[in-house]
């Protein structure tokens, strides 16, 4: 079955990038992603650095926050992550790594 946009069935990240993509079409939403995502790489290195490790749960809250008030407010649409969490978080991070890189525009 080749999915599309709209599927829910995805054989592989290579089929499901291009869906998470077009539900991150909203510059705002990519924007808060982008700084959900500098937060979690901030709180996990303070967790490292101070081995407290509490840190580690504000930059799961830090993640989703920020991407769910994107999703929610700016994009109107339900964050793939609750019927793809695995492909979703692999997205976050591909996405991210695309923006850096000057692939997507923010």
């Amino acid at each position: 079955m080749q999915p599309t946009l709209q599927s829910d069935h995805f054989a592989s990240f290579g089929e499901f990038y291009p869906y998470y993509l077009s539900e991150h079409r909203n510059m705002t939403c990519r924007r808060l992603h982008f700084i959900g995502s500098l937060g979690v790489i901030g709180f996990v290195a303070l967790a490292f650095a101070t081995a407290d490790w509490p840190w580690l749960i504000a930059a799961v809250v830090c993640g989703y926050a920020f991407a769910w008030v994107g999703h929610f407010f700016f994009e109107h649409n339900r964050p793939a992550t609750f019927k793809h969490p695995l492909y979703s978080l692999m997205g976050d991070w591909v996405m991210f790594k695309d923006i850096c890189t000057g692939r997507i525009s923010l």
